[in-house]
């Protein structure tokens, strides 16, 4: 029994559609596997440790904070730019403030610029690694501990890079239960605003 055309095509078209439909559900994981090999889209590498060579030539990075429309919290980096040699271990400092009455989970997501940077910019030690909770009312200071990596001065296109901007966005996200029954029976943190 042979199809019609009608058939054929509507059965061409549904190919299509959930062919399109798997590359979108697989394009978000590959991407991120992508930028993270590559340093592409301004992703950082991770050390355990710092850097064993340290250059006389210095880079300025200078330090980014937003939040999400959602995200109730005030947030901003304590100092917005530093010099640094290339290789030498940084440490710097973000401020979180959960205004509300509330306590609030949030993550960081993070982006480097420029993008050919990325690759190079390491981090030791993040508070974007894991989740936060500020309770009502509570300010913390979160570091991030980093080192642009020395190969920076000898990548093609990365090497006339000299101002990185390391950037942060906090979005909201649900406390977890456990957490969340901790919390209602915490006392909030009055002493700190």
């Amino acid at each position: 029994m042979a199809m019609d055309t009608n058939t054929k095509t509507v059965l061409r078209l549904s190919a299509v559609v959930v062919t399109m439909g798997a590359l979108a559900w697989a394009s978000v994981p590959f991407y991120d596997w992508f930028c993270r090999v590559t340093g592409f889209g301004g992703v950082t590498g991770v050390a355990s440790s710092g850097s064993d060579t340290i250059l006389d030539q210095t880079i300025k990075i200078r330090f980014d904070g937003s939040l999400d429309r959602d995200m109730p919290w005030k947030f901003k980096p304590m100092v917005r730019e530093m010099e640094l040699r290339i290789g030498e271990t940084g440490l710097a400092f973000y401020e979180a403030y959960n205004p509300t009455d509330r306590p609030v989970a949030g993550s960081a997501a993070y982006n480097v610029t420029p993008y050919e940077a990325g690759g190079f910019f390491t981090k030791i030690d993040c508070f974007c690694f894991e989740e936060q909770i500020l309770q009502p009312g509570q300010r913390v200071e979160m570091p991030v501990t980093f080192y642009v990596d020395p190969e920076i001065v000898t990548d093609r296109d990365a090497k006339y890079t000299h101002t990185i901007t390391l950037g942060y966005t906090f979005y909201e996200i649900d406390l977890p239960e456990a957490q969340a029954a901790l919390a209602q029976n915490a006392e909030p943190d009055t002493t700190i605003n």
